[in-house]
């Protein structure tokens, strides 16, 4: 038996992606526009031992499975079906068969996969796992969030629009629900690179205080007037005011 075969056992043989195997077998159509790489007996066993989407995502963040094409469609497509995932008596012989009962024990979270020391939440423990997130590099989260610096949602005004346009249209959003208007003062707890803040004090003239205890976040507030400093109704840092509350 094929590997492609426990593969179609899993997802079923009207799957819309096509999945490629490092056995040379395969199932879903040539042309899908995405194609699925299983490169190693391992994607196998982490999605045998720890079933649903954590073994997928181990395996793809490990380098053993690989996405070429449309990666959106992918996701879509083969989401629900992984969230289904449950190996039945029956395919659990077949995964055996396929790749031996050798490769059926648990293996370790691949070495990307940050483990932080005990269960329970404390600050200390909380505090690490949001540095571990946020402090890594403003470079890198540039080339993700877009000039912008905003770790939430948009807003698109059009289907041709930028991300910046999207962000600055849900920055606009938000200060008309809030009904902002010059002279008032604006808190933003938890800002992180201070765009919002940014926003309501160049465009509705609002005394904004952005807050916020991380380290990437708060250096460019320093160098360019965001994160937890106060801004005047131009975006002008105003002097005197805490970076952390």
């Amino acid at each position: 038996m094929e590997l492609a075969d426990v593969f179609e056992e899993i997802f079923g043989a009207d799957v819309p992606v096509r999945i490629e195997c490092f056995d040379g077998s395969a199932i879903g159509p040539r042309q899908a526009p995405a194609t699925v790489v299983i490169g190693s007996p391992r994607v196998l066993q982490r999605v045998a031992t720890s079933p649903g989407e954590l073994g997928f995502a181990r395996a793809y963040v490990a380098g053993e499975l690989d996405v070429r094409g449309d990666i959106l469609f992918a996701l879509a497509e083969l989401r629900e079906r992984v969230e289904q995932v449950r190996l039945t008596p029956g395919q659990w012989i077949t995964v055996l068969r396929a790749v031996g009962a050798s490769h059926l024990r648990p293996l370790p979270p691949p070495q990307e996969e940050v483990r932080l020391r005990g269960s329970r939440h404390s600050k200390g423990r909380d505090a690490a796992a949001i540095s571990h997130h946020y402090d890594v590099s403003n470079a890198f989260y540039r080339l993700v969030l877009g000039s912008s610096m905003s770790y939430s949602c948009a807003v698109w005004p059009s289907v041709d629009a930028t991300l910046e346009e999207a962000q600055e249209a849900k920055y606009e959003l938000i200060c008309r629900k809030l009904g902002l208007r010059e002279g008032m003062r604006l808190l933003d707890v938890g800002c992180g690179w201070g765009g919002m803040a940014m926003h309501a004090a160049t465009h509705h003239g609002v005394h904004a205080v952005g807050v916020t205890d991380l380290e990437a976040t708060g250096r460019v507030g320093r160098e360019g007037g965001r994160g937890g400093r106060s801004l005047g109704p131009r975006g002008d840092p105003t002097p005197g005011l805490p970076r952390r509350a």
